[in-house]
C-alpha cells in the first residue's frame, strides 16, 4: 500500500505509516508541511518521497530538514519553478509522474 498526500495531508500520511509499518511500502508527499509530523519521522519506514515546488522556499527547506531525519530509503523531488499549488503548465504531471514510478518501485 501506499499513501500520498498534500500539504497538511502529508502530515497524516507520514503518521499514519508509522503505525501500518508492516503495510505501508511507500509514501509520496506534495508540497508537504512534514514539519507536523516532526515526533515521527525517525519512525517511519516507508520509502518516502518529498516532492516540492522549487520557488515554494519555506515548504522546501522544511522538507530538506525532515528527509535528513528520516533512516528509511527517501529522496526530495523538487520541481523547478513550482510553487506551493503546482498550479503552472506542467507542474502536476510532473508529481504524478515521479509519484507513480516511486510507488512501483517501492511495490515491486
Amino acid at each position: 500500500m501506499g499513501y500520498f498526500g498534500s500539504s497538511t495531508g502529508a502530515a497524516a500520511a507520514l503518521r499514519a505509516a508509522t503505525h501500518l509499518q508492516n503495510d505501508v511500502a511507500a509514501v509520496v508527499s506534495r508540497g508537504g508541511r512534514v514539519d507536523l509530523a516532526s515526533e515521527v519521522l525517525e519512525d517511519v519506514r516507508a520509502k518516502t518521497l518529498f516532492v516540492v515546488g522549487g520557488a515554494d522556499s519555506q515548504v522546501l527547506a522544511l522538507n530538506r530538514e525532515a528527509a535528513m531525519r528520516l533512516s528509511c530509503e527517501h529522496d526530495v523531488h523538487v520541481v523547478k519553478d513550482a510553487g506551493h499549488r503546482f498550479e503552472g503548465p506542467g507542474e502536476l504531471e510532473e508529481v504524478a509522474d515521479v509519484a507513480t514510478t516511486w510507488f512501483a518501485e517501492a511495490m515491486t
